[in-house]
């Protein structure tokens, strides 16, 4: 039976409720019966679907939106403190919850698995939710996603199991105590918030020895920051440690990926038994999200077969690799990279399953500090398309930083043999890619910003 509300959440009020890792929170909150209310900056499917819970969801940002009665207001890191219903807040003393706190309250009571790394954490927190649930296990969930059976980014199950993304961006991960952590990769991003490799590997090192007495982490034996990580935490008492990929002495030994199109087959040497499952996303890195789900399951107790056969029935989660639609012999595909690595995996995913056709993308960079500190290894990524039209920086939380634009990436592209085109009206993507792309070509739309949106107006252009 999960536990109740916490008091502090009986009637909380989110700022930027539509985000995805806050909608989750209230999601589930609604759904245990809190009295939930919020605010974001525009309609969204996803505030109709917090309205369709009960949740009241304002459009815009105002002290009036916030009811005297609030229990608590609910923000994430990227909330600006001068934001009107936080002022609000203050001047009514209403107690101010990070998403985090809040999210780990929910986890209170539960056998909670956190799935931390750079990249990977949706999938592989994603092929969880829908493994357990199809064994009839009902978690909860709370995914940075919506999955496409579901089509939600959370829920509040009946079951004993709670899955949760464990974002490290701003050290919110070390609040969860979690009886499995999986680790996928460990590398330096989010420079606003870390100015090094060791700041990164103390983060992590405090997250992982947050995992209960007895607790299980998984970490990834073939990625480098993780097998640092390994060596470091390998003392701690009480944790046993499970390492996963294809080097030889991981104990879950990656044995063989064979791409099929846009799924692969998984091969798995698992206490000393081979065992082969269907990954429905292509690409080693996603098949080896898969293996780590699997690893995570295992130490929870649950079957290996019986979990195999449950993360094949994951069919995806919007934004990764997710296939939007096809017109006049084009396949469009959204990708949510918007690091180097893992904008590498997806077009070498992609590469592999595009065999003998043109790869075209539509890279948006994310975050003037991100752009800023890898610009030019995201330019040596796009080599790997054989043409690519980069946007100008989608800025998300960030100010301009003077002199980081989109040219860095570009020059980079360039220095390393892409064609590589500069667009600043994000209006002309639909018409320029639908004049390059031929019959059997597949577009990426790819970055964490609105780059998405381009994907139905593409088809569009592509259909007339």
């Amino acid at each position: 039976m999960a536990p109740g509300i916490p008091a502090a959440l009986e009637r909380p009020h989110f700022i930027g409720i539509g985000g995805a890792g806050m909608s989750g929170i209230a999601k589930i909150l609604a759904q245990r019966g809190a009295k939930v209310a919020g605010s974001d900056a525009r309609e969204s499917a996803t505030a109709d679907a917090l309205r369709g819970l009960g949740a009241t969801v304002h459009i815009g940002h105002a002290a009036g939106h916030l009811a005297d009665d609030a229990t608590s207001v609910v923000v994430s890191s990227a909330i600006r403190a001068d934001n009107p219903e936080l002022v609000r807040a203050a001047e009514l003393d209403i107690p101010v919850v990070h998403r985090s706190d809040a999210l780990a309250s929910l986890m209170d009571g539960l056998r909670a698995i956190a799935v931390a790394g750079t990249h990977g954490k949706t999938t592989t927190t994603s092929m969880l939710a829908v493994a357990l649930s199809e064994l009839a296990l009902d978690p909860s969930y709370a995914i940075g996603g919506d999955l496409e059976g579901p089509g939600t980014n959370a829920t509040h199950g009946g079951g004993d199991i709670f899955v949760a993304e464990a974002d490290e961006s701003d050290r919110s991960f070390q609040k969860y105590v979690p009886e499995v952590a999986i680790v996928l990769n460990v590398e330096l991003d989010h420079h606003a918030n870390y100015a090094s490799m060791d700041e990164i590997y103390e983060s992590f090192e405090t997250f992982v020895g947050k995992v209960v007495p007895g607790g299980t982490l998984v970490i990834a034996a073939d990625q480098p920051g993780a097998v640092e990580l390994t060596r470091r935490v390998r003392g701690l008492p009480s944790l046993d440690v499970v390492t996963y990929g294809e080097s030889e002495g991981a104990d879950v030994r990656v044995h063989k990926v064979t791409p099929r199109g846009l799924t692969s087959e998984v091969t798995v040497v698992l206490n000393g038994k081979y065992l082969t499952f269907t990954v429905s996303v292509p690409g080693r890195h996603y098949a080896h999200n898969a293996v780590a789900a699997l690893a995570a399951g295992v130490a929870l107790g649950i079957p290996a077969h019986n979990l195999a056969s449950a993360i094949g029935k994951y069919t995806g989660v919007k934004r990764r690799l997710q296939l939007k639609g096809e017109a006049a012999g084009v396949q469009v595909i959204d990708s949510y990279a918007h690091h180097p690595t893992e904008m590498t995996a997806d077009l070498e995913a992609m590469r592999g399953a595009a065999t003998d056709a043109r790869l075209l993308v539509v890279f948006q960079p994310h975050l003037f500090s991100r752009t800023q500190e890898l610009g030019t290894e995201m330019g040596q990524a796009l080599a790997l398309a054989d043409a690519s039209l980069v946007l100008d920086i989608y800025p998300a939380r960030e100010d301009p930083v003077p002199g980081v634009t989109s040219e860095l990436i570009i020059d980079a592209a360039k220095a390393a043999g892409a064609e590589v085109t500069a667009v600043h009206d994000k209006a002309a993507v639909p018409a320029a890619v639908a004049g390059m792309a031929k019959p059997g070509d597949l577009v990426l739309t790819m970055g964490a910003g609105d780059v998405t949106d381009l994907g139905p107006q593409i088809l569009d252009h592509l259909s007339s």
